[in-house]
C-alpha cells in the first residue's frame, strides 16, 4: 500500500503537472463518477490527506482518490505509450497535451464540499504525519485504545496518526528499539511520542528522495530499509537474522529484529 509519502510526492507531481490548468477531456470506468462535469473546470488544488489524494476543481468538487495496494497515478505527454493497459484506468483526465491516468485505485469518488466534510474516512483520520503534527492528539487517540493493542498495530491505525504505512512502521520500530509486539499498556508515552516522530522524520527525508521512476507515481520505499523486506538477512545493527510475521487483524508482515528489538 502506498505511503504518506508516496501520496505526498504524487499530489506534488500531479500539482507541478495539472494546477490551475483547465481539464479539456475525462472519462472513467466508474459507474455513476460522472468526470464529464469536470470538462471546462480548472484543477484549484491537488491535497495529499495521509493516505488520500484530493484534487479539487473550480466549482468546489473534489475528486477522491485511495489508493490502497493496487492503485497509482500516471502522468503522460498526449500520444504517448502508456505503461499499464487501458482497461485498468479508473479514471482519465486530459488538460490540452497533458494527461492524467488513476490506474486500479479502489476507491475513486466524486465529492462535493458538504460530501467531503462528512466524509467518515476522510474526517476519522488521525493527525498526518506529514502535515503539522499533533502529538498531543495522537497522544489522547492511542489512550482510547485497548491496553493489549500491539504497538505494531496501533502505528497503522489511521484514526491514531495517519499516513504510516507498513514500510514505516516496521522501520521507525527498529530505530527506536522498540518490539512490534509490544502490548501498548507497556509503552511510554514518551515512547510513543518518539516512535511517530521517527516515523514522521524518515518519511520526510524520503519525500525528497527519487522514487518516482520518471513520471510513473507508484509507491517506492526507503533507498536502503534496515528490517522491512530482509527475512533472515543480517541486522545492519548486529547481525541477528531478521525476523518475520503476520501481526493484527489486517495480518500485515512486520519486519523486526529479534535482538535490537527485545523489548
Amino acid at each position: 500500500m502506498p505511503e504518506g509519502d508516496t501520496i505526498f510526492r504524487t499530489a506534488t507531481t500531479l500539482r507541478r503537472w495539472m494546477d490551475r490548468r483547465e481539464i479539456t477531456s475525462a472519462r472513467t470506468t466508474v459507474l455513476g463518477l460522472g468526470v464529464d462535469r469536470l470538462v471546462g473546470l480548472t484543477v484549484a488544488e491537488v491535497t495529499p490527506k495521509a493516505k488520500h489524494l484530493l484534487i479539487r476543481f473550480s466549482n468546489g468538487l473534489t475528486l477522491h482518490s485511495h489508493m490502497r495496494m493496487t492503485g497509482s497515478w500516471h502522468l503522460y505527454r498526449a500520444g504517448e505509450r502508456w505503461r499499464k493497459p487501458a482497461y485498468m484506468a479508473k479514471v482519465v483526465l486530459e488538460s490540452g497535451d497533458r494527461v492524467a491516468v488513476c490506474f486500479n485505485a479502489p476507491v475513486v469518488e466524486m465529492l462535493t464540499p458538504s460530501e467531503e466534510r462528512a466524509h467518515v474516512s476522510l474526517n476519522g483520520l488521525g493527525p498526518d504525519v506529514l502535515a503539522d503534527l499533533d502529538i498531543p492528539e495522537v497522544r489522547r487517540r492511542a489512550s482510547l485504545q485497548p491496553g493489549d493493542t500491539l504497538i505494531g498495530e496501533l502505528l497503522l491505525d489511521q484514526r491514531v496518526v495517519s499516513g504510516i504505512g507498513n514500510i514505516y512502521r516496521c522501520e521507525s520500530l527498529f530505530v527506536d528499539r522498540i518490539n512490534p509486539w509490544k502490548p501498548l499498556a507497556e509503552v511510554s508515552g514518551t515512547a510513543l511520542e518518539h516512535v511517530v516522530l521517527t516515523a514522521a522524520r524518515l518519511m520526510k527525508a524520503n519525500v525528497g528522495a527519487s522514487g518516482d521512476r520518471g513520471r510513473n507515481l507508484e509507491a517506492g520505499g526507503p533507498n536502503s530499509s534496515s528490517v522491512y523486506g530482509r527475512t533472515r538477512r543480517p541486522c545492519r545493527r548486529c547481525g541477528t537474522p531478521i525476523k518475520c510475521a503476520r501481526l493484527g487483524v489486517q495480518a500485515r508482515e512486520v519486519y523486526w529484529c529479534p535482538n535490537c528489538q527485545r523489548s
